[in-house]
């Protein structure tokens, strides 16, 4: 199994070799290609000015002589190549010997082991439309090209390679490094992910990417890691203040009890009273829990209806008007008038996310102060606030109040409750597809804001 860096370097280096090569093999076919025609070109003209050459000496003299072409001997045998001058019944006037030109290209060791086949052309010579003779050029096979022809084919060729070669260095350097670039991130990323599947939740990925999409999984792993570390936080403390609220009335009743037992505390109707009250405490409790287990289970049956938010909750004010007059707090209700506040919900969960928020709001609410509720709309959304200046919350509570058993800070925990109130809140919300704020500054009160979608037909 290879690593993503290897992996990628193997694959940017393979695609760079065949890339290279595939490149090297057409421009060398190209030039090749291309190099043959300017020989062939070249060897045309050759052509083409010989016999240019016996046409003009024939119309100057009217005739073929012995000295006919010798002009051309000394650049024929430069050149290696041999040239027979025919009459125009195809009879010799002049030639060169082809052995000459052979013993000449031993001599000068051509980068050739031999000279190779011997072949010719023959072109007509004519003059005024007519066939006044022959000129027969010919040349070794292995020596069309000359010693500096195959010097620069070589060359060329040499050239191809090495850019090839520097080439495929540059970028195996540009792939390795790229590669470093573009695994760094997600390697770092997986061994996160595999250290948290290990319970440890204290890291942290700093290495940025220019990529957006490894940018974006390195941001989602931390982000991982932060939930799951305040998750396990959560799961902590749950099973601490849930071992605390079970321990608080069993401790309660055992020593009670023991007390009973042991003739030190005297059986009596008030007594038991008081160790009844302790288990009706204890099974609030469980029941609370049991409610809880139900609403994140999604368990509860819902029976859906058409809701009047506005009477719901001046029923509900009405229930609390007299808690709240005998707490000396003020409780008010304000409403948009000619306005229906129409939903569609369970009107008994609706009703418990109320009586929870009030009976909160009431209750870390001091003498004196008030408790308000506004509704109105809102970019076709019907908002909820329930709002106090009573205690307020901790900033540092704020993200957590919503959690099973969360009771905030000491000066909360003073006021008896079961810290799952607002959960249950959050579960029933969330059945009807609606949304709960809060805001709250410490010592000046808070503020709930609920958010419900129109009913289609209102």
């Amino acid at each position: 199994m290879y690593s993503i860096y290897r992996k990628l370097s193997l694959l940017f280096i393979t695609c760079t070799l065949a890339a290279i090569f595939l490149v090297t093999l057409f421009v060398n076919v190209t030039v090749t290609n291309k190099f043959n025609r300017y020989m062939i070109d070249i060897q045309n003209k050759r052509y083409e000015k010989i016999v240019s050459y016996f046409q003009e000496a024939y119309k100057r003299d009217g005739k073929w002589t012995e000295k006919t072409g010798i002009e051309l001997m000394h650049e024929a045998y430069m050149g290696n190549y041999c040239i027979t001058l025919l009459d125009q019944n195809k009879q010799p006037v002049w030639g060169m010997d082809p052995s000459d030109i052979k013993r000449q290209l031993n001599d000068e060791s051509m980068p050739i082991k031999d000279s190779g086949v011997y072949t010719s052309k023959l072109f007509k010579i004519i003059v005024d439309e007519k066939v006044v003779g022959y000129a027969n050029i010919g040349q070794y096979s292995s020596v069309l090209l000359s010693e500096e022809d195959v010097q620069f084919k070589s060359s060329i060729n040499k050239s191809i390679v090495a850019s090839g070669v520097i080439t495929l260095i540059i970028v195996s350097i540009l792939s390795l490094y790229f590669s470093k670039q573009f695994s760094s991130p997600i390697k770092e990323a997986a061994n996160m992910s595999v250290r948290l599947s290990k319970g440890d939740f204290n890291i942290k990925s700093s290495k940025m990417s220019n990529i957006k999409e490894i940018e974006d999984l390195r941001r989602s792993v931390n982000d991982l890691a932060s939930k799951l570390k305040y998750q396990d936080m959560l799961r902590k403390k749950l099973v601490s203040d849930l071992s605390h609220e079970i321990r608080t009335p069993l401790n309660v009743l055992q020593n009670n009890v023991e007390a009973m037992v042991d003739g030190i505390f005297p059986v009596t109707t008030e007594n038991l009273q008081s160790l009844n009250e302790e288990v009706i405490r204890f099974g609030k409790l469980i029941n609370n829990l049991n409610e809880l287990k139900e609403f994140e289970s999604e368990a509860a049956k819902l029976n859906f209806e058409v809701i009047f938010l506005d009477e719901l909750i001046t029923e509900i004010c009405h229930d609390f008007s007299l808690a709240a007059e005998n707490r000396g707090v003020k409780l008010s209700i304000a409403t948009q008038p000619n306005y229906k506040y129409r939903i569609s919900g369970d009107k008994d969960q609706l009703k418990q996310v109320f009586i929870n928020l009030l009976s909160n709001s009431l209750k870390f609410t001091q003498p004196g102060g008030g408790v308000w509720i506004n509704l109105f709309e809102k970019n076709k959304t019907i908002v909820v606030e329930v709002q106090d200046n009573g205690m307020g919350i901790h900033q540092e509570d704020l993200p957590y109040i919503f959690e099973r058993l969360y009771r905030g800070d000491k000066s909360r925990n003073v006021i008896e409750g079961s810290g799952i109130g607002l959960t249950i809140v959050k579960n029933i919300l969330q059945l009807h597809n609606a949304g709960i704020d809060v805001e709250s500054q410490e010592g000046k009160g808070t503020k709930f804001s609920l958010y419900f979608s129109k009913d289609l037909n209102n």
